[in-house]
């Protein structure tokens, strides 16, 4: 790597190294868990390297203790990473003209800290090469993805080690709530939680938590139609 590309490297480190503050425990948690509905420890890891998405995980993770099909578990992964979607739309500007491969091998990596970072970073030096970007992303995900993939291997291993009677069900929707919470940040966010949430309870009769999909597709349309509103009154 040149001189440039070198510094850009290591400001990614630098701007995603608060964020294992959260990986750690998060990492940690799921391989507890994981290895509590019974999977092996391999198997753990497996799954965590394959999908290498937290919050998709720990769903497909509680519809697999159902016994749900494989196309729901599928389908609601997939629901719950759709915004990934939108991280791939906002970092094309900036990331799209670099060849198939790497794009690919970042594609794997973005996740929402290496997007955060990278976000921040795009806007305040908007003028660095393709090359300075790249590097700069790669940079942020360097302390969160080994870090994920050994707090899951240690929670799996840690799990192995706690009895049976000792439940740690009750931990997962507790993540998720310390996930989802800081990000009610505006009106349509706030809207989105409220009727997904009264969505879910109103379907949750749903078999296999299809539900909560469509709880989901509910809730995004929802804060949809209240950011469009909010937008037309600014600007009358």
């Amino acid at each position: 790597m040149s001189k440039s590309t070198t510094k850009a490297f290591l400001r990614g480190c630098l701007a995603s190294s608060p964020f294992v503050i959260v990986v750690a425990p998060f990492a940690l948690l799921f391989g507890v868990v994981a290895t509590e509905a019974g999977l092996d420890v391999a198997k753990v890891m497996l799954f965590s390297v394959s999908v290498f998405a937290g919050a998709s995980q720990f769903a497909a993770l509680q519809l697999m203790q159902e016994d749900a099909p494989v196309l729901v578990v599928l389908a609601t992964s997939l629901a719950v990473n759709l915004r990934m979607v939108m991280y791939s739309v906002a970092m094309a500007p900036h990331l799209g003209a670099a060849p198939l491969g790497m794009r690919a091998l970042m594609a794997y990596f973005l996740v929402d800290q290496s997007f955060a970072a990278s976000t921040v970073e795009f806007e305040k030096r908007p003028n660095q090469s393709l090359a300075e970007k790249v590097a700069f992303f790669f940079g942020s995900v360097t302390p969160i993805a080994p870090l994920w993939f050994g707090s899951t291997l240690a929670g799996a291993l840690i799990g192995q080690a706690i009895p049976k009677d000792y439940a740690l069900d009750f931990a997962v929707p507790i993540t998720f709530l310390a996930i989802c919470a800081p990000m009610l940040r505006s009106v349509p966010h706030v809207i989105a939680a409220v009727v997904s949430i009264v969505a879910a309870l109103l379907l949750s009769a749903m078999p296999y938590g299809s539900g909560l999909l469509l709880a989901a597709g509910l809730a995004m349309a929802a804060g949809a139609a209240a950011e469009v509103v909010l937008e037309r009154r600014a600007a009358r």
